[in-house]
């Protein structure tokens, strides 16, 4: 049997629920569903401060009840399809749900499989990662026990969600080693995929001081291949200008290990797909280039910003925006920037804040120069941040995203 909502939402992370919300509170007559199968909902960008020691995990995670947006109806179910044809989405089960306007926000894929060895090695001998709630904890206790003298810290290529958060658990890591008095003696090393520390120039110049400070080895063109948690070894695929791709072994005692990310399957076999997968949008009003009634935001959507949760908090209030006036039959009017915000935690206490939008542009909210490590930019992080995600951009309060 097909039921049928005016507006479906498939996926109820931080962009499907913020703009769940945002819509309830512009028009309280909409029919709001979200299909979500989850049972708990996670605060992702407080991870990195688990790992560093800073928040308990559990500070992370919040019963999917306790965030799901008054007024709007929940689907506890996976989808398997889109036929966007016929305005329905078919679930895991076989059932379809039908829609008037479709919005699509599930997020994207951690591909742990992508790398040899990785699943089996993940959460023992010293192979770690805070892209998993459950592994953060596993990182401040490696950082903490930090014996051995080699510290691996990988990045693979682009895109991934929130492209600094494998810096941010290099820098608290290194950090804690240099208040400790353990740094000399470790041989830290980031492995980066791609050509550059980070992708918005400006910010490359005060993060390499922190390179140079906690005396970094930076490998470009390094990318993890293959993993042996007890052997305690990583390949890595390297490629460098002029010359042809090599492998090269590396041991470890200590790994953080950021894995390739993807579009979920069903996105990347579905309709609405670009080639590389994602969710194809206009970049500016969020709507599908080719079907009028889909929407898409956060990091399954093909806009070229940086995939983090300030990037979903400044797209829900426009695609709702856009929703309600595609429903009327006027053209989308707010127009998305391309805004998102790393803020990179350099060392405890300290943060630089970095804001931009599409092409590298520096975009900052406050009248600082934002480039430089701040005190009251780790009180943000640390403190306003996660109120503002749980009490704000949650319950369709839109602060912080004029």
């Amino acid at each position: 049997m097909t039921t049928s909502h005016q507006v479906l939402i498939v996926g109820g992370g931080a962009a499907g629920i913020a703009t769940a919300a945002s819509l309830h509170k512009r028009d309280r007559s909409l029919d709001i569903a979200i299909i979500e199968p989850a049972d708990t909902h996670y605060y992702q960008p407080g991870f990195t401060m688990v790992g560093g020691g800073i928040f308990d995990k559990e500070e992370t995670a919040r019963p999917m009840s306790s965030v799901w947006p008054k007024g709007v109806k929940r689907i506890r179910a996976s989808v398997a399809s889109f036929e966007p044809t016929k305005n329905e989405v078919v679930l895991a089960d076989g059932a379809t749900v039908g829609y008037t306007m479709l919005i699509v926000t599930p997020g994207l894929k951690l591909d742990w499989d992508a790398v040899e060895g990785l699943n089996d090695a993940l959460g023992s001998n010293g192979v770690t990662s805070n892209y998993r709630y459950d592994l953060s904890p596993y990182t401040w206790k490696l950082v903490q026990g930090m014996a051995g003298k080699e510290a691996i810290f990988t990045q693979p290529g682009m895109p991934i969600k929130c492209a600094g958060a494998p810096q941010k658990a290099m820098y608290l890591s290194c950090d804690h080693w240099m208040r400790t008095g353990r740094l000399k003696n470790i041989n830290v090393s980031f492995c980066n995929a791609g050509p550059v520390l980070f992708g918005c120039a400006p910010y490359v110049p005060p993060l390499m001081e922190y390179i140079r400070k906690y005396n970094i080895n930076l490998d470009f063109g390094h990318n993890l291949i293959r993993i042996d948690g007890t052997a305690k070894k990583a390949w890595f695929k390297v490629t460098k200008e002029g010359s042809e791709p090599e492998i090269v072994e590396r041991n470890f005692d200590m790994i953080h290990v950021c894995p390739p990310q993807t579009a979920p399957d069903f996105i990347k076999s579905s309709p609405l797909a670009n080639d590389g997968g994602w969710v194809d949008v206009d970049q500016a009003t969020m709507r599908h280039t080719k079907f009028e009634n889909v929407f898409s935001l956060g990091d399954v959507c093909s806009t070229p910003n940086a995939k983090t949760a300030a990037a979903a908090r400044k797209q829900a209030p426009i695609v709702a925006a856009n929703v309600i006036a595609a429903m009327k039959g006027q053209a989308p009017l707010p127009l998305y920037d391309g805004y998102g915000s790393c803020p990179l935690t350099v060392e405890k206490g300290k943060i630089i804040l970095a804001e931009f939008g599409y092409g590298g542009k520096v975009m900052p909210t406050f009248p600082w120069d934002s480039t430089k490590p701040r005190r009251s930019a780790w009180f943000l992080k640390k403190t306003i941040l996660p109120m503002v995600y749980w009490k704000a951009m949650l319950k369709g309060r839109e602060w912080l995203t004029g």
